[in-house]
C-alpha cells in the first residue's frame, strides 16, 4: 500500500492534501452536528455531514455545508465531490446546488450511491 501512495503522490499534480472540519457542540460539550472533508487542488472532497435528529430541520446542516465550503473557497477550491446513499441526504445536496454526476445502483445490493458535484 505505500508503495502504491508513494509513486502516486511523486506523479501527482498536486502535492498536498489538507483535512478539514466543523463540529457543533451542545451546551454539555456533546458533538451534536459535524462535518469532515479534504480539500487537494481545486477539490474539496466531503466525507461527512451528520445532524443529530433532535435538530435536523434546523438548518445546521446547512450552515456547516456553508462553512466547509467558504473554507474551502479560501485554500482554492473550485469545485466539490461528494457522495450519498439513496436513504440519506441527496435532496439535501440537491437543494444546494449539487448535481448528480453518477449512480452506482445495486449498491450494495439493492440500494443506490449517488456521485454528486457542485462548482464552488
Amino acid at each position: 500500500m505505500n508503495r502504491i501512495r508513494e509513486f502516486n503522490w511523486a506523479n501527482w499534480e498536486v502535492q498536498e492534501r489538507l483535512p478539514l472540519a466543523a463540529q457543533i457542540n451542545n451546551e454539555s460539550g456533546e458533538v451534536i452536528a459535524g462535518a469532515s472533508a479534504r480539500t487537494f487542488g481545486d477539490w474539496l472532497l466531503l466525507d461527512i455531514l451528520w445532524v443529530s435528529e433532535q435538530i435536523r430541520g434546523q438548518n445546521v446542516g446547512t450552515q456547516l455545508l456553508s462553512k466547509i465550503e467558504t473554507a474551502a473557497r479560501k485554500r482554492g477550491c473550485k469545485k466539490c465531490l461528494l457522495d450519498t446513499l439513496n436513504f440519506q441526504a441527496m435532496p439535501f445536496y440537491k437543494k444546494h446546488g449539487y448535481v448528480t454526476q453518477w449512480v452506482q445502483e445495486g449498491y450494495p445490493k439493492e440500494g443506490c450511491k449517488y456521485f454528486m458535484v457542485k462548482a464552488l
